[in-house]
Parts: structure tokens; sequence; C-alpha cells
């Protein structure tokens, strides 16, 4: 099967975007735990494995498509000076991979490969959970329910 450029670029891309999330997650998860935040921590820890799940699925689809994994370019970690912060940064993270999710899957579509579109759109609705869970962290802060 010929590989579409374009599509090359947009699973490099997620997979670019997963990993650098792991990173940042795991780094944030070490933070929350510094600052005596078990439950925090734990939470990011999960964050970490699910994004990892997703960086496993893409690099299965790329080997599937014969295209290289290439993502040795990550941005630096932001792991935030408060747990607002942090959440905020993360919440910016979640909306970049919903922007690129629905981007790649209405792509898949456009060029009929349905498998790399059920895997953009899965992974686009646990994406979308991990912004419905920010908002719902961001608005427990705000209200005072969350210390």
């Amino acid at each position: 099967m010929q590989s579409d450029p374009r599509l090359n670029g947009y699973l490099s891309r997620a997979l670019s975007h997963e990993l650098a999330a792991v990173q940042q997650y795991l780094m944030q998860s070490r933070l929350a735990d510094l600052w005596g935040m078990a439950d925090m921590s734990a939470r990011m820890r999960a964050d970490v494995n699910e994004e990892l799940v997703h960086a496993e699925r893409l690099m299965t689809r790329m080997l599937e498509l014969g295209i290289p994994s290439n993502a040795t370019q990550l941005p630096p970690v932001r792991t935030g000076r408060s747990v607002e912060e942090m959440l905020q940064i993360d919440r910016m993270l979640e909306i970049e991979a919903i922007r690129l999710y629905e981007e790649a899957a209405h792509y898949c579509t456009r060029i009929r490969d349905s498998q790399t579109q059920a895997l953009c759109a899965d992974i686009l609705q646990d994406e979308l959970g991990h912004l419905g869970e920010l908002d719902r962290m961001l608005t427990e802060i705000h209200t005072g329910v969350m210390q």
C-alpha cells in the first residue's frame, strides 16, 4: 500500500503529541507527589498510562502502513507552579490533541481509510474525556471543593 504523505504527517504529529503528553504528565505526577498530593499524583500517573496506550496504538498503525516512527522533537515540559496552573496547561494540551484528532479523522474519512479514521475517532473520545475531567477539576478549584 502506497502511504499518503499527509496521513503520515497526521500520525507522526499524533505520536509526538502523545509522547509529549506522557513526558508532561509524568513530570507533573512527580511534582504532585512532592507537594504531598498523592491522589493528584495517582491521577496524573493514570493519564500517563492512557497516553502510552495511545502512543502504542499509533505506532502499531504506523507499522501496518509502513510509516517509520519519528517522534524525536518533543516540546519542553510545562509543569505549572500550582495545581490550577498545572490543570490549565494540561487543558491546552488536550485541546491541541482534540483539534489534531478531529482534523486527522476527517482527513481519513476523505481518503477512505476507515481503520485509521476509527483509531483517531477512538483516541479523540479519550481526549474529550480528559478535557471534561480537567474542566471538572478546574471548576472544583474555583468553587473551593478541591484544595
